[in-house]
């Protein structure tokens, strides 16, 4: 498998290698929103959930915004990245136009009162976390190809085929692997 050109960095993207075959982890992307000395953690992005953010919080009322699992780590939590900046207060930079976190208070008063475009903040089901050194371990191993950020690979309407996608998009090396079957020996 071919090596990472990038370091892992809050904000980049871990891409499953193709024939992965954890199936939390199976043809993902997932955005990095902390990397360093006490771990790593990031939400897989091209897992949405056929359910709405008022099917996780009974007091909200009906808001389009996306919901996606976002790892096999403590699914009874919810996250969400932005790209509202400091109007939510409290939030992280993760990357350019990118945010993580923030004041959830504020978050439900704003979609309450109609204040909040659901095409600007994504909610995620529990998370993807590596203790110290598990990530680097793995991307050594070539578990994983690391991507730079692109907030327009977090914001958009489909993310069926973003695995591919973002592949695509890290030029010729990488168009290839896009290409490879989920199972080699149907090729």
């Amino acid at each position: 498998m071919t090596r990472s050109s990038y370091p892992p960095h809050a904000g980049h993207f871990l891409i499953s290698e193709p024939f992965m075959t954890d199936q939390n982890f199976q043809r993902t992307v997932v955005l990095l929103v902390e990397h360093g000395g006490e771990g790593s953690l990031g939400f897989v992005l091209n897992r949405r959930l056929d359910i709405g953010l008022s099917n996780l919080i009974e007091e909200l009322p009906l808001f389009e915004a996306p919901v996606f699992m976002g790892g096999p780590v403590e699914q009874n939590t919810l996250h969400y990245v932005h790209r509202l900046g400091d109007r939510i207060p409290n939030s992280q930079q993760i990357g350019l136009g990118l945010f993580w976190g923030g004041e959830f208070e504020w978050v439900k008063d704003q979609i309450q009162d109609g204040g909040l475009s659901p095409t600007d903040i994504l909610f995620f089901v529990g998370y993807s976390g590596w203790g110290p050194g598990q990530l680097l371990k793995e991307i050594e191993d070539k578990a994983w190809i690391v991507a730079p950020e692109n907030a327009d690979f977090v914001f958009q309407e489909d993310y069926s085929d973003l695995w591919r996608q973002v592949l695509k998009s890290m030029g010729p090396k990488y168009q290839i692997i896009s290409n490879y079957p989920t199972d080699p020996r149907l090729n």
